[in-house]
């Protein structure tokens, strides 16, 4: 778990030096619930989300846009949870909707979902659909983290990638002869 040491200015500074900073440059125009530039320092893991959908896990798509939204961010808090993190380490979305009409929706979901300071970097894209029939909406994220630490499951990996290694480096064994 993070701790978080102080916030000035738009900069979190974080244990192991990893450094978050969320700028607005004055010389462009306030964003409408997004950062312009999110800059990240330092010792991270960069986790990478796939676009995700207004679908329930039995593979159901939600009803009208709201619906969808809302299950669209439930999928992204699941996913980010997956990785022990949350909406406060996302730092950039890419968002696609079928109808740019859906936009004010969008955003209003949108933002019952993240921090009210330090939204990450946001790009939204009006397409003629989906891969999913019936699917309005699809977002997926970039999280920064801090360094995993050494876990079970990470030594257990590497036991295995040695163990292949040591496999692939022994000289090709010779069938029977008959």
């Amino acid at each position: 778990m993070l701790r978080v040491l102080g916030i000035r200015e738009g900069l979190i500074e974080e244990d192991g030096m990893t450094q978050t900073r969320f700028i607005n440059p004055q010389a462009l125009g306030k964003p409408p619930g997004y950062t312009h530039v999110v800059e990240v320092t330092g010792p991270v893991r960069i986790v990478y989300i796939a676009g995700q959908l207004g679908v329930d896990r039995e593979g159901r798509v939600a009803g009208d846009i709201r619906a969808q939204a809302e299950q669209t961010f439930k999928n992204l808090k699941a996913a980010l949870a997956a990785v022990g993190a949350d909406f406060h380490d996302v730092v950039k979305f890419n968002n696609y909707l079928v109808d740019r009409a859906h936009l004010p929706t969008f955003r209003e979901v949108r933002d019952s979902y993240l921090p009210a300071a330090n939204r990450p970097a946001s790009t939204t894209i009006a397409i003629l659909g989906l891969a999913r029939d019936g699917a309005l909406i699809e977002i997926e994220a970039v999280a920064a983290l801090p360094p995993a630490t050494r876990s079970k499951v990470t030594s257990a990996s590497k036991r295995a990638s040695k163990a292949r290694s040591a496999r692939s480096a022994r000289p090709p064994s010779r069938g029977r002869r008959k």
